[in-house]
């Protein structure tokens, strides 16, 4: 673990400009249970009937009933010591950004400016007749539906089934990963598109891929190495051994 961690250290030196993409890993290290996995939030609802947007359009009071508890769960949770390391690596000047999956907007609470979010971010709120933006916490999440003060009803900031994904997030992560000299692939597998094309893209720009997961993914074959464990314990010790050994990674 000692030789990987310092291995990781050395590496991002040298990249100078790295790339971050994270999943649900992280998320689930701050206490947001998987909408996935199984005893997901996506077994008790189907989420391409209560996430559709065109649900949300039409029946926005059924859209809520799933939408509550996905907010329940990310009102309450906090970065963890992962997020805030990958903070500290944006202020040293070696990650460019965070292509991320995650709608909890952990990141932005940690500390990090250059973020792009493929599925958008559910602490905002939007509404659908007036456009009004707000936090989700400047509303109340328990009425059915929350709506605005001229009746809309609000829609968190995310992409909803039916909904694509952002032209300019697609098109600037295509470029932070071409452009990158190292990627930390964390908390995913990165099989969903399409943040599963961004470590391949990187790898085939001559990119080094260091995945940081608790298993193997589907990934691990394309990354460079893999440092198994939880991304709250292995980043801030990847992020004190630049701190406190520089000298000697930059050789």
């Amino acid at each position: 673990m000692e030789e990987l961690i310092t291995r990781a250290a050395r590496d991002i030196v040298k990249a100078k400009r790295i790339v971050a993409i994270t999943g649900a890993g992280m998320s689930v290290e701050s206490g947001i249970a998987t909408f996935r996995g199984q005893g997901g939030l996506w077994e008790k609802y189907d989420p391409e009937e209560y996430g559709h947007i065109y649900t949300l359009r039409t029946a926005p009071e059924k859209a809520w009933i799933m939408l509550r508890e996905m907010e329940r769960e990310i009102i309450k949770a906090k970065p963890n010591p992962g997020h805030h390391a990958l903070a500290d690596l944006e202020k040293m000047g070696y990650l460019s950004c965070i292509i991320t999956q995650n709608v909890d907007g952990l990141h932005h609470e940690a500390g990090n400016r250059e973020i792009i979010e493929f599925h958008g971010n559910m602490r905002e709120v939007v509404c659908m007749q007036c456009g009004k933006r707000l936090k989700i916490t400047e509303i109340s999440i328990e009425d059915s539906p929350p709506r605005c003060t001229c009746k809309g009803a609000f829609k968190p900031d995310a992409v909803f089934f039916g909904e694509a994904i952002p032209p300019l997030a697609l098109s600037r992560s295509q470029q932070e990963s071409r452009s990158c000299g190292a990627m930390l692939v964390i908390g995913t597998s990165a099989v969903v598109t399409p943040a599963a094309y961004m470590p391949r893209i990187a790898s085939s720009a001559g990119a080094t891929l260091i995945e940081i997961n608790p298993e193997e993914t589907e990934l691990t074959p394309l990354c460079n190495y893999l440092i198994k464990g939880p991304s709250g314990k292995i980043l801030p010790l990847i992020v004190d051994k630049i701190k406190n050994d520089l000298a000697n990674l930059s050789v």
